[in-house]
């Protein structure tokens, strides 16, 4: 497993992600992909299957201490009261007295921002989180965040695939020694059907998914998976051991769309960096 090293942080560069996962697939998934190598999982207050994962790592049978577990805040929740107890709450549901990175979701205008990274700060000093970071965030507020934070902020976790530029905040974070963790990585299943990466994978004789999933940890991000199948689990892991070549990298980059965003929920999406 390769690590990325950010702001003090080391966390492992592919997690298996429990976005639309239920809970029962949830725990099954947790459960089997910790036992075949996977150290990474991310959850969330919103994804409602916080205690399915925490009973997947109970029956792991792996040590609390080797798994890097992620869940993350709802906007609901960021007042500083209702954000302490929702902490407390997910602790109770993942069946453990830490995680090691908890994230703001998504942008809340209504509650200003110092209030939301004072709290994460917070809990973070009481031992009750080891790493702070923020979801879905343009450039501009991850400065912010960083400026306001005590502590390090050590990833922002947005949406990246083959066919939406995130130059921006890839630039920013590398600014702010921040690293980039990637969701929607098969852009809604569109990938499948892509001529530039079914040809990259039959030369590699690997699947699709691998090579995009490869696309972003050559890049020293973060990459999350997510199946409710064991065997599209263990195929997705198997991406360290080959590389692409630069060509194949620029390929893939050269995918990107104007429009490829397809995660912009009114109502908690800012307002987007331009790629240049």
């Amino acid at each position: 497993m390769k690590f990325v090293s950010a702001n003090g942080a080391s966390i492992p560069a592919l997690g298996f992600g429990t976005f639309r996962v239920p809970g029962p697939d949830a725990e099954r998934m947790v459960s089997h992909v910790l036992a075949n190598g996977y150290r990474h999982i991310d959850t969330a207050q919103i994804y409602g299957n916080e205690a399915e994962v925490g009973e997947g790592i109970r029956r792991s049978g792996v040590a609390r201490g080797d798994i890097f577990l992620t869940t993350k805040v709802w906007v609901e929740n960021y007042k500083r009261d209702a954000f302490l107890a929702s902490v407390d709450e997910s602790l109770k549901k993942l069946k453990t007295d830490y995680v090691d990175l908890l994230l703001l979701h998504w942008p809340n205008q209504t509650v200003p921002l110092a209030e939301q990274i004072g709290t994460l700060n917070e809990v973070a000093k009481a031992g009750k989180v080891r790493h702070i970071g923020v979801s879905n965030f343009n450039t501009e507020l991850m400065r912010q965040a960083v400026k306001l934070s005590s502590l390090p902020v050590v990833t922002n976790q947005v949406e990246y695939h083959p066919y939406i530029d995130q130059t921006p905040v890839l630039r920013a974070a590398k600014q702010l020694d921040m690293s980039v963790t990637a969701y929607y990585a098969m852009a809604d299943g569109k990938v499948f059907e892509d001529a530039v990466l079914k040809a990259i994978a039959a030369k590699h004789g690997r699947s699709i998914a691998q090579i995009v999933l490869r696309w972003i940890v050559q890049q020293d991000l973060i990459a999350l998976s997510k199946t409710v199948s064991e065997q599209r689990a263990r195929e997705n892991a198997a991406i360290f051991d080959f590389e692409l070549s630069s060509e194949e990298m620029t390929a893939i980059h050269a995918l990107a769309k104007a429009a490829g965003r397809i995660v912009s929920p009114e109502g908690l999406a800012p307002a987007w960096d331009k790629a240049a």
